[in-house]
């Protein structure tokens, strides 16, 4: 027999406003521990230097996060001119130093070439593999190695403002695999100067944002004080742009038990017109209570992921 799995079976989102110096490991971890969750994850890494939305799923969610995977995000970060590091933030070794101060109008006028679709190159202090090991463990050994560019897509990118000739304050709206500190250096090349990203705070990812977020300390007083559901988001959160299939008990009973169920084609074509391009998934409600997420074809849902939710 497998061992039993410890915790309770809570599910639901935690859209969690993360603390500066906590790796996303830890705060699930904390999370989890709070909830006395049986389950958990979360849906995109934030470095320990940066802080904002992580969203963290726990129970049935964890069977959504590959949708927030696919979710756009908004980060707010400030570049520091003067110093570049091997790193490209504050926490990296000094490689590079200059007078140059680039304005604001010369930043605003430099980022539109980041909007689109747009070749970049990870920072070589990444978590990407090479050879099976950490890019970023391989930086720091000072083994030598090249990471490829890859297509990425910058939604916006705006310079906000500048507090002083010394930094700007950037934000962008980004799909995903997008790195900011990447942005940082490249933009710095264009303007023929050294910087790096002193501060990096993430705002949103997909629905989660700084609106219905919770920082570690509220969620442990609503735990503690016996109210954490308050600080739960349901866990078809995730799933704000998926067409939404209403069942009934009997279908319901079906899609549980893995079997697919026929639609009439007036269903069909309704799901169709709110389908995403190239995109054939649709999650199925009994009334408020999300059952499956599966596929449409051929006048029919067939269930890859089953719900077990009251």
């Amino acid at each position: 027999m497998g061992r039993r799995k410890s915790g309770q079976a809570i599910s639901g989102w935690v859209c969690l406003d993360k603390p500066l110096e906590l790796g996303s490991t830890q705060a699930v971890g904390k999370v989890r521990r709070l909830f006395d969750a049986n389950k958990a994850g979360h849906a995109g890494t934030l470095d320990p230097l940066a802080s904002g939305i992580l969203p963290i799923a726990l129970g049935e969610a964890t069977k959504t996060v590959a949708f927030m995977m696919e979710a756009n995000k908004t980060y707010r970060f400030v570049i520091e001119w003067g110093v570049s590091t091997d790193s490209i933030d504050k926490e990296g070794v000094e490689i590079a130093r200059s007078d140059v101060r680039p304005t604001l109008e010369q930043v605003r006028a430099a980022l539109p070439a980041f909007v689109g679709e747009i070749d970049q190159t990870p920072p070589r202090f990444s978590a990407i593999k090479v050879d099976g090991q950490r890019a970023y463990d391989l930086a720091r050994d000072g083994v030598a190695f090249e990471l490829e560019s890859r297509r990425v897509t910058v939604h916006s990118a705006e310079a906000t403002h500048a507090p002083d000739a010394d930094h700007v304050e950037i934000l962008i709206r980004t799909g995903k695999g997008v790195y900011v500190r990447s942005l940082a250096r490249d933009l710095a090349q264009v303007l023929s100067a050294e910087g790096h990203v002193s501060v990096l705070r993430r705002e949103q990812v997909g629905p989660f944002n700084l609106q219905n977020a919770v920082t570690l300390d509220s969620l442990e007083e609503m735990v503690h004080s016996g109210a954490a559901s308050e600080g739960l988001l349901p866990v078809a959160t995730a799933l704000d742009d998926i067409p939404e299939l209403a069942v009934t008990t009997e279908d319901a009973f079906s899609l549980r038990q893995g079997r697919p169920i026929v639609l009439i084609p007036r269903q069909v074509e309704t799901l169709k017109s709110r389908l995403r391009e190239g995109s054939t998934t649709v999650s199925a409600f009994q009334g408020q209570t999300l059952v499956a997420l599966g596929q449409l074809r051929a006048g029919r849902f067939e269930p890859d992921r089953v719900f077990n939710l009251p």
